[in-house]
């Protein structure tokens, strides 16, 4: 699990040589890099605390390498888009906002439990509806996806990645669904998941029976939902386990959910950085240096420690973000729900 991601994981490195940023250190022959970091006043594991990375990157790249502590995604995208940081470790929704509305550019990203970047969002149905029917008859004119228009949904929670935000976004962009209200506002999303499907849609808050993967398949398995969002480890993970102890209580056999076909990714965290600040020489670099964190056992520890992934990997933004972002867009005010939520600041004129 990774930590503290609700604040924001983030790493920056920073140059003194940017302007306005931080005053060079004339007592040092090395460059100056810099990680901002959310940082604990203390660490009862010392393999937790932060400064064990930043003195492994500073031996990586021959650099005077600090932390420097952060509390928000806003304030990384501010940080990399007003050129006080060169690279940054994000959220993938503040990654895309920072790719489409500023030009942040994404050099690696952490990998989930099984090696991968991504994981993939889809609708669960079960195998004796006419979803499924549609979707395993091999008549490319009976569509699954037109079928869920009436029924219930079983979402994971209130804008909520692959419970919602991914599975609207699929509906709206390829004209299943028509946007209820404004489309500048995010509320309207709550409406149009109501039009779209039917009043007893469930979108629970945290806490409640029906919350979270889990939540979203009982709630198709208990009858409630004749649909449910969820990615594509959810079914095996809570109902296909090799004991049957293991599995939930409310699990059905596993062959009775049916994933319908995938409509787009999530991604893990990236490491963006602004070009108009680094060079491609210093972006290899620093690539290589993350990278090296694979292959050793210094590296593996603050990979699982700090990082809370089992590695990183090379990417670029369009890999990373694009499928996210394809879908995203379509939601109903996105952009400003955004804004809003990491707190970006205009600067004034």
């Amino acid at each position: 699990m990774k930590k503290s991601v609700s604040l924001g994981l983030a790493m920056l490195f920073v140059m003194t040589t940017f302007t306005g940023c931080l005053s060079e250190d004339e007592t040092t022959q090395k460059e100056k890099f810099i990680i901002a970091y959310e940082v604990k006043e203390d660490y009862d594991n010392p393999d937790d605390n932060p400064q064990v990375m930043a003195d492994y990157l500073a031996k990586e790249l021959d650099m005077d390498v600090e932390l420097y502590p952060i509390t928000s995604e806003g304030a990384i995208i501010e940080a990399l888009r007003f050129g006080n940081a060169h690279i940054a470790f994000m959220d993938g929704a503040a990654a895309w906002v920072g790719w489409k509305q500023y030009g942040l550019e994404a050099i690696a990203a952490d990998q989930k439990s099984d090696g991968r970047t991504f994981y993939n969002a889809h609708a669960v149905v079960l195998k004796d509806s006419e979803m499924a029917e549609a979707y395993l008859d091999d008549d490319d004119s009976t569509d699954p996806f037109a079928l869920l228009e009436g029924k219930t949904s079983c979402h994971t929670g209130w804008l909520k990645s692959a419970g919602m935000l991914l599975p609207m976004g699929f509906l709206i962009g390829k004209g299943y669904a028509d946007i209820v209200g404004d489309e500048t506002d995010i509320e309207s999303l709550r409406s149009t998941v109501y039009n779209f499907f039917n009043d007893n849609s469930s979108i629970p808050e945290s806490g409640t029976p029906y919350y979270g993967y889990s939540g979203a398949v009982k709630c198709l398995s208990e009858g409630i939902g004749d649909v449910a969002f969820a990615k594509d480890s959810t079914v095996a993970g809570y109902c296909g386990n090799e004991n049957s102890a293991d599995n939930e209580e409310w699990c059905l056999a596993e062959e009775n959910y049916i994933l319908l076909p995938s409509y787009g990714s999530a991604p893990s965290h990236p490491v963006m950085y602004n070009p108009n600040y680094i060079d491609t020489e210093i972006q290899k670099k620093v690539q290589d240096a993350l990278l090296s964190m694979n292959d050793s056992t210094e590296g593996s520890v603050i990979l699982e420690n700090i990082l809370g992934t089992t590695g990183i990997t090379a990417t670029d933004s369009t890999t990373h973000l694009g499928s996210y972002g394809d879908l995203i867009k379509d939601i109903p005010g996105i952009t400003n729900y955004f804004n809003t939520k990491f707190e970006i600041i205009e600067p004034e004129s």
